[in-house]
């Protein structure tokens, strides 16, 4: 979103005219680094407005945060809009938006300054209300700048501003399209919709991605597009070089296993409701609009191969416990404990008397877990190791030897693996090394079983 300006030439407008602009329906989200200042850094955890305002012992730091937030939002808009008006409804845009949270977060704090009210009841909701303006924010200024280019583009706002009533997802989104006419105007619309479910509390920041999923099931879409600053890769660039391939074709199966390494296509959840509606999701580059990107549905691979390489840090936390044979519980209570905290789980392995969780969460937390586990089961040796995960993926790898192959070009690289793990799908293998060997490892499978061609033999197999 920060690039505005120039996908005004290739996305928005490009080389359409008339009605060729409309019948697109374009969900927004807030421009680079607002989010951040509202919430919290997403990788850092620098606390925003909503994390100064939790932990608030005066008015001063949240407040300050708000500040910084209106100047961030000004700037973002003044970087792309050209016309004076148009930076003066914008700037009073920010003025009242940001205002109007303002005296909201004093009047909460004032009624909870109350004994019969708790600030911690309220602060989802804050969460929600200061999430939407960066949304609001975007969409507005998108709006903005449309309509100097000439198109009928029409802001929907459906981030509740003002707004009392009560309605899920499903009725604020019929309620804010229901009078649009996409054949003559280009809705904008809010990632951020505010709804009796609570986005935030259920998807936290992938709520754009699922607020955009349902707008293509409601209107029944032909086909959803997500527009990027690169396209889906069987890589990342930097790691492989040249060797990188626009993936151009893959299924829902590999989008939900990019998801569990952390490398979201689309949110799990969005891509649910997208296949159970039968729209197909296209990935673009927002910057190249003459290539088609990738296409991910239902279809099979036509021929096996392995697409996609890519990895995560993680934790292993081992439990062993010579007596655990022929007991069952174990995976159970562990399992409540990961849960209890909240620790997302990437994979996981277990033999007679060991059980090792492979894990996305922070060392803090972690710590907390071993805490909990000895407690439970105070005879066991517990273990946290820090390591990584380089995995393959592919629709389809059975007879290409991925796992033999990658274990080749570790070996060969001189990467020792911890662990590995491969399901009778053929649809990944996950290699466990450790964390200094993760980008390494990712370059030396990538060669090995994706720039790499399978050979006659296994050509031959896989047929």
């Amino acid at each position: 979103m920060s690039r505005l300006n120039e996908l005004l030439g290739t996305l928005f407008i490009g080389d359409r005219k008339g009605q060729a602009l409309y019948n697109r329906i374009f969900v927004v989200s807030a421009f680079g680094g607002i989010t951040n200042l509202l919430l919290e850094h997403k990788k850092t955890g620098e606390p925003g407005v909503y994390a100064l305002f939790a932990n608030a012992e005066n008015d001063q730091g949240w407040s300050n945060g708000l500040n910084r937030v209106s100047e961030a939002m000004k700037e973002a808009h003044r970087e792309v809009l050209e016309h004076p008006a148009d930076v003066s409804d914008a700037d009073d845009f920010v003025r009242d938006r940001l205002d109007g949270a303002r005296n909201c977060l004093i009047d909460l704090q004032r009624l909870c300054s109350y004994g019969h009210f708790r600030l911690s009841e309220h602060m989802q909701i804050i969460r929600e209300l200061l999430s939407g303006l960066g949304e609001a924010h975007s969409a507005f200024v998108t709006t903005l700048m449309l309509k100097r280019a000439g198109v009928d583009a029409r802001f929907i706002d459906l981030s509740g501003w003002r707004d009392d009533r009560e309605l899920d997802l499903r009725e604020r989104i019929q309620t804010a399209l229901k009078d649009v006419d996409v054949s003559r105007e280009m809705p904008i619309v809010t990632g951020y919709a505010q709804c009796v479910e609570g986005l935030m509390q259920e998807y936290d920041r992938g709520y754009s991605e699922v607020t955009f999923s349902r707008i293509a099931s409601h209107t029944k879409a032909r086909e959803a597009i997500i527009h990027k600053e690169f396209h889906l890769s069987s890589a990342d660039p930097n790691l492989v070089g040249d060797h990188v391939r626009k993936l151009g074709h893959t299924n829902y199966d590999v989008a939900d296993q990019l998801s569990n390494m952390g490398m979201e296509a689309i949110h799990p959840k969005a891509a649910k409701t997208l296949r159970q509606s039968e729209i197909p999701l296209r990935v673009t580059n927002a910057f190249e609009p003459e290539d088609p990107g990738t296409l991910i549905d239902d279809q099979p691979a036509e021929s096996p191969a392995a697409e996609i390489v890519c990895g995560l840090d993680v934790y292993a936390l081992e439990l062993f416990e010579q007596d655990m044979v022929g007991v069952k519980g174990y995976d159970a209570s562990t399992l409540d404990v990961l849960k209890r905290h909240k620790v997302r789980i990437v994979s996981k392995s277990s033999n007679a008397n060991t059980i090792t969780h492979y894990v996305d969460a922070s060392l803090k937390t972690m710590k907390r877990v071993e805490r909990d586990l000895e407690e439970i089961y105070p005879n066991a040796d517990l273990s946290v190791r820090a390591l990584a995960i380089a995995s393959v993926f592919g629709r389809d790898m059975r007879g290409l030897r991925v796992l033999t192959r990658g274990l080749e070009a570790l070996e060969t690289a001189e990467i020792e693996v911890e662990a590995l793990h491969q399901t009778t799908r053929s649809v990944d293998v996950q290699f466990v090394v450790g964390r200094d060997d993760r980008d390494r490892a990712i370059k030396a499978l990538h060669d090995a079983v994706v720039a790499a061609p399978p050979s006659a033999k296994e050509t031959q197999a896989a047929a």
